[in-house]
């Protein structure tokens, strides 16, 4: 068994391959699992001494940058606006609503957490269990749940998304994308966005 175990190790971590069977059958540490992540999970970059827990979901893991020493409970990290489908074809407007995600070294993110897109957690900085964060956390600071208040309208929030969402560098392919997902279009966009989202901070080389 120890052998088997072994094997499925060095696959998951050397090749990235039966990732899912060695993580139900060796259980591995929240360290291990981090750096697996690390190297195949598809993130922006994962920092060194930091755990990440199974069953923490990243929509969009291209955007998402994890410092070091960082704690990452089970927490929903969203990279897109899931509603810009319903209201490009409600209002017949071309939308574009995703942001990076970058935690800061030294951060913690409490269970049942969702960090929404465009969001910088600060160094040293702990998010509460089940709070739901849309603006940035500054360093040192402690979040807890958000309180429910209405925002604006409908059609106030679809006039504040096509502003910014014309802002975007990428915007023109947004303007050109067949429907929700344009297999076509969606490499450049992927490789747009990332370039804004991190212009001045090379990616990080791991081995």
């Amino acid at each position: 068994m120890n052998l088997i175990r072994r094997l499925l190790q060095y696959l998951a971590h050397e090749h990235g391959r039966l990732a899912p069977v060695w993580l139900r059958v060796c259980n591995p540490s929240n360290h291990e699992y981090a750096k697996y992540l690390r190297r195949w999970g598809g993130l922006y970059s994962v920092g060194e001494n930091t755990t990440i827990t199974k069953g923490a979901v990243f929509t969009d893991p291209g955007y998402v940058r994890i410092g070091s020493n960082c704690g990452i409970s089970v927490a929903t990290f969203i990279g897109h606006d899931g509603s810009i489908r319903v209201l490009n074809n409600a209002y017949g407007v071309r939308l574009d609503a995703v942001g990076k995600i970058d935690i800061r070294d030294n951060s913690f993110i409490g269970y049942g957490a969702i960090v929404m897109p465009g969001v910088t957690i600060g160094p040293n900085s702990v998010v509460g269990a089940g709070t739901v964060v849309t603006k940035d956390v500054p360093p040192n600071t402690v979040v807890g749940v958000a309180s429910t208040r209405r925002l604006m309208s409908t059609d106030e929030l679809v006039e504040r998304k096509l502003t910014r969402a014309r802002t975007y560098p990428w915007y023109p392919l947004i303007e050109q994308r067949v429907g929700d997902f344009d297999a076509a279009i969606e490499p450049e966009l992927l490789r747009q966005r990332i370039a804004t989202f991190y212009a001045a901070e090379p990616a990080i080389a791991h081995p």
